[in-house]
């Protein structure tokens, strides 16, 4: 059985996701920037595509933070995790 893309939410977004981590269906295969950012809204939650779009959010690929988030490809067995700005006094 092929496993899917394990998407972690940190932080407020987890909040928004409902949830602190989801599985995207084997399925999908591959996904890039933007369809990554249509399955968040379309099976997951409204309002979380909005929430990770912030520049300040930072996307890690399997442990490793992107420079640039939309060369993001993402593949069945990869994590994606979304980072939320970090705040506090």
């Amino acid at each position: 059985m092929k496993q899917g893309i394990r998407i972690v939410y940190l932080g407020r977004l987890a909040e928004v996701a409902g949830k602190p981590e989801s599985e995207i269906g084997s399925s999908f295969g591959e996904l890039d920037w933007p369809d990554i950012l249509a399955v968040l809204d379309n099976h997951v939650a409204d309002g979380l595509a909005d929430a990770v779009r912030d520049e300040r959010v930072k996307v890690a690929l399997n442990g490793a933070v992107l420079a640039d988030r939309e060369s993001l490809v993402a593949r069945n067995g990869d994590e994606v995790a979304f980072l939320p700005p970090v705040s506090g006094g």
